[in-house]
């Protein structure tokens, strides 16, 4: 780990402010995911600011929206009663990530802020793109079980790894930083040729909130990970679906999946295929046939193309009220 310079700020605006003296500066919250990329020499800031007495806790239920601020912990959101009752996909989605030992610690802006798991970017003397610009993209013909079946590209074929993100993208939220407002489903960046450029925001920009519209707080909604293990391990897909029924017909219908893609996944060709229907055997077998138009398998991650099938199959279903 490289020396680095370090400062704590006590509002959002001065933790901007701290942040513009140095271009590598970081934002250190629980610091569960700043701390190992330092220590695994991924990132190397001059300059770390502590914002942690910055007032961007709590959860607040508005009419209109729900607020978590970016400081809140991953824990204290899922056990939060009205969050369970209203927003089980938020919930559930939550307590799958990482460990009760990292949920404690992890800020809700630092789970959205996570670097892909591909182990060749976890690998600093391995060429990547994401890490090093034009170094090229080894999971393209090397063991890429983890990779990407959409959204990819000839530069990077890595996924992004919050399970909390995806949730969010099926619940339609924005992220809120300290001078604007950015929908969720366009806070990700697809990697294109730039794959070292992740996200939508600017250089010293601080996320403070997450804002989830009311509304959608009385849909039916779920998530489910599907992974190698039960703890502690990433997906390899993941399925979170919100839905306004009228009795058995969906009015409304949001999909998201994860673990396929370098940000969370809005099937929008799923939702389509369920939008006015009921949650018929035949019409979860298209869903979950639409949710991988487009997919481009590779050598090591074609069993993902059946698994996304029949997970967004049986969350429809569940949350349809089917069992």
């Amino acid at each position: 780990m490289r020396p680095f310079a370090y400062a704590q700020a006590t509002s959002a605006a001065d933790a901007v402010a701290v942040a513009g003296r140095d271009p590598s500066a970081a934002f250190l919250a629980g610091g569960t995911e700043l701390l190992n990329l330092m220590r695994d020499g991924l990132a190397a800031p001059g300059l770390v600011v502590d914002v942690n007495a910055v007032p961007a806790k709590g959860i607040s239920f508005g009419e209109e929206v729900i607020r978590i601020g970016a400081l809140a912990r991953m824990a204290e959101v899922a056990r939060e009663p009205r969050v369970r009752d209203r927003l089980p996909v938020l919930s559930q989605a939550l307590l799958a990530g990482a460990s009760a030992q990292v949920r404690n610690a992890a800020s809700v802006g630092g789970n959205l802020m996570q670097r892909t798991r591909c182990w060749y970017f976890r690998d600093a003397a391995m060429p990547c793109n994401t890490r090093v610009p034009g170094s090229g993209c080894p999971a393209i013909g090397g063991e890429n079980r983890w990779h990407a079946i959409l959204g990819g590209s000839d530069a990077c074929i890595k996924v992004h790894p919050s399970d909390l993100a995806v949730a969010l993208t099926a619940l339609d939220a924005t992220v809120v930083t300290h001078d604007r407002r950015i929908p969720i489903t366009e806070f990700y960046r697809l990697p294109g040729s730039t794959p070292h450029v992740e996200t939508a925001l600017r250089p010293g920009e601080l996320i403070v909130a997450v804002e989830i519209p009311a509304a959608g707080a009385g849909f039916r909604s779920g998530y489910r990970k599907v992974r190698d293990r039960a703890s502690f391990e990433f997906a390899l897909v993941s399925v979170a679906v919100s839905l306004d029924l009228d009795g058995g017909t969906v009015r409304q219908a949001r999909i998201a999946l994860g673990g396929v893609a370098p940000r969370p996944w809005r099937a929008l060709a799923a939702e389509n295929a369920v939008r006015g229907r009921r949650l018929t055997p035949d019409v979860l077998r298209a869903a979950g046939e639409a949710a991988v138009e487009g997919a481009a398998p590779r050598e090591h991650n074609a069993f993902k193309v059946e698994l996304v099938r029949r997970t967004v199959a049986d969350v429809l279903e569940r949350v349809g009220g089917g069992r």
